[in-house]
């Protein structure tokens, strides 16, 4: 690589370390993308070449997590996998329900991040919490959480998992009231959770200041949204102008 500038070694060097290809390889993706490490990642796995030989690494990753006597990876096996990266590599994986895997979901789900051994899902997992981070795909996690977190057969989530679930994901947003949220839903509501209920709290989360300055009473927020505000405000948590 002495020919080529810092930058171009750079990308060849991040290039190899995440697919484990070879300098060759890596070259050529890379020349095929113009230089652009994304183009260049598709390019790769597109291959049909590339594609067969990593097959056999995803289905060593799939055979070593799942179930001894089940195609399937279960709790212990998902446990083993990752620990608090569960929902967004579930999100990556298209998982139907929650600490599953199947065989065809866990295949997909490597091939879309990138990866073909513990090695190189370790190395990608610091991108993967990022990806919590981001607005847009932080969103799309957070809908697919409510499906995939359900109980087998019903329309709602039971309180205790919707609660698990919030506290996973905004801690990585930082949303300031979501102990307060759950304090307020244990006191005040002990229900289940709505698909509706789930997707307005993103909705106030992502609109609503933390104290409150710009609520609007009169809006079309559910009742336990506006519950939720009197709460707050009955309890000292925010000081609101009235």
């Amino acid at each position: 690589m002495y020919k080529l500038g810092r930058g171009s070694r750079d990308k060849v060097q991040q290039f190899m370390t995440i697919t484990g290809a070879s300098e060759k390889v890596a070259l050529q993706a890379l020349k095929a993308s113009d230089w652009h490490l994304e183009g260049a990642f598709d390019f790769f796995y597109s291959q049909p070449q590339v594609s067969v030989a990593n097959s056999r690494h995803h289905e060593a990753m799939y055979n070593k997590y799942k179930e001894p006597d089940a195609d399937m990876i279960m709790v212990e096996g998902v446990s083993q996998l990752c620990n608090d990266l569960l929902l967004v590599i579930s999100w990556h994986m298209k998982a139907a329900t929650m600490c599953e895997f199947t065989h065809q979901e866990f295949i997909a789900g490597l091939q879309s991040i990138g990866v073909d051994s513990v090695e190189k899902f370790r190395e990608k997992l610091p991108s993967l919490r990022a990806e919590l981070k981001d607005d847009h795909k932080f969103c799309e996690i957070y809908n697919f959480a409510f499906a995939w977190a359900r109980e087998k057969g019903q329309k709602s989530l039971s309180l205790e998992t919707a609660i698990g679930m919030w506290q996973l994901l905004f801690a990585e947003r930082l949303w300031p009231l979501v102990d307060q949220w759950c304090q307020f839903l244990q006191v005040r509501h002990n229900k289940t959770i709505s698909r509706d209920t789930w997707a307005q709290l993103l909705e106030f989360v992502k609109t609503v200041d933390p104290q409150l300055s710009n609520y609007d009473e009169d809006g079309a927020w559910p009742y336990l949204i506006d519950e939720f505000v009197e709460y707050l405000t009955e309890n000292g948590f925010v000081q609101r102008k009235r």
